[in-house]
């Protein structure tokens, strides 16, 4: 969201500062033949830092939120840093194609001097004698964990409660953490739309949109939080009938069960993000769709796009239209047209879950993966690493 950056020159300085502290305790830390595995922005550049203090093993970086193409990147003062601090680790990750290659484009025009070839599904880019590998290396949930929930007769009886609580509605579930980027606003917009243009959807369904609270203090974040709760005080305003309330608007973290309740109970998930690495909602609601009745409304901006782009409905979240007569087309789609569209999505989401996601990154790394003949004890395993 570049319109909302601040390149303060201070925030870089304070940025490399906490990087030198997590350099200080890798560095002792770690022992011959440790494998060390980086996570995310926040520490873009600590396999540079590291290395500068001696450290030889093997190193790993994994982006969970999307890299931006050049055009974006460049305006960032300390991009050719940015790209330096990567290019130190071994295997660099990425969630989607599209991520590495704006990853790769900006290598390109900031950093000529790096040498780019193909290695098989890899690329390698050496730099000062050092090559790191670039994949792709998209990231799942526990599946057992939340379908095996989500089949427990606790949550059985809470989605009974949800549904009587909603008689002969529809419940098309949004969840998000308060953030510019997962464009709640558009949402809002687009339901809104699909309000006025079918309405036929009066009374039969409802919007429950779950945002979970984050960076309050932050002025943007407090404004963000304010635009939401007007648009939906405005919506329910215009639409709202006796015995029925066209968006549900919930303002608080949840627990363990009740998210697992609004994921089985929910008949559309609508999954709108302006720009996610990820985003393993939309992995989750499948994975807790035991009745396998729901249909995923899905950003194509979304990362979880790549996968799930078959069997999901997808949208330019920017674009109400469509949004709302995906809205429409969802909620009037028939049961059998639903299943098989479901049916796969769990499929994909239990084939690619976490450990899938675990197995492909620590592999290319060079780690060798002990052996495992069940879920449980491949947990434990990689829990230990």
């Amino acid at each position: 969201m570049q319109t909302l950056c601040n390149f303060d020159p201070d925030y870089w300085v304070q940025y490399q500062s906490v990087e030198e502290k997590f350099a200080n305790v890798v560095m002792n830390n770690t022992s011959s033949g440790d494998f060390l595995w980086i996570h995310d922005f926040h520490l873009l550049g600590l396999a540079r830092r590291i290395r500068s203090k001696g450290f030889k093993e093997r190193i790993g970086f994994f982006l969970h939120i999307p890299f931006p193409p050049p055009d974006i990147f460049c305006k960032l003062p300390w991009r050719s840093q940015v790209l330096e601090g990567m290019l130190h680790s071994d295997l660099i990750g990425f969630q989607s194609s599209r991520h590495r290659e704006n990853f790769l484009d900006c290598v390109r025009r900031l950093m000529p001097q790096v040498r780019l070839a193909r290695s098989g599904s890899m690329m390698e880019c050496t730099f000062e004698n050092h090559t790191a590998r670039v994949g792709v290396f998209p990231i799942g949930v526990d599946y057992n964990q939340f379908a095996d929930a989500a089949d427990s007769a606790e949550i059985t009886s809470r989605v009974k409660t949800i549904r009587n609580d909603l008689p002969g509605r529809q419940i098309v579930l949004g969840v998000d953490r308060l953030d510019h980027t997962k464009g709640i606003p558009y949402r809002l917009r687009a339901f809104e739309l699909a309000m006025r243009r079918y309405p036929e959807l009066h009374r039969s369904v409802s919007l429950l949109q779950v945002v979970v609270p984050s960076r309050e203090s932050v002025p943007k974040y407090q404004e963000l939080k304010a635009d939401i709760e007007q648009e939906v005080s405005r919506i329910n305003g215009e639409f709202t009938q006796p015995g029925w309330v066209p968006i549900h608007h919930v303002f608080r973290s949840l627990e363990w069960e009740d998210l697992v309740s609004y994921y089985r109970a929910a008949d559309v998930a609508l999954i709108t993000p302006l720009k996610d690495g990820m985003n393993l909602v939309a992995k989750e609601y499948c994975a807790c769709q035991s009745e396998e009745n729901g249909v995923l409304i899905l950003s194509e901006f979304a990362g979880a796009a790549m996968q799930m782009k078959r069997d999901a409905l997808l949208v330019n979240p920017y674009d109400i239209e469509s949004v709302a007569k995906a809205i429409h087309t969802a909620v009037t789609m028939s049961t059998a047209d639903r299943r098989p569209l479901m049916r796969h999505l769990r499929g994909v989401v239990r084939r690619e879950d976490v450990y899938w996601w675990l197995d492909r990154f620590l592999e290319a790394g060079g780690v060798a993966m002990p052996n495992t003949e069940s879920h449980e004890e491949h947990k434990l395993a990689t829990a230990w690493l």
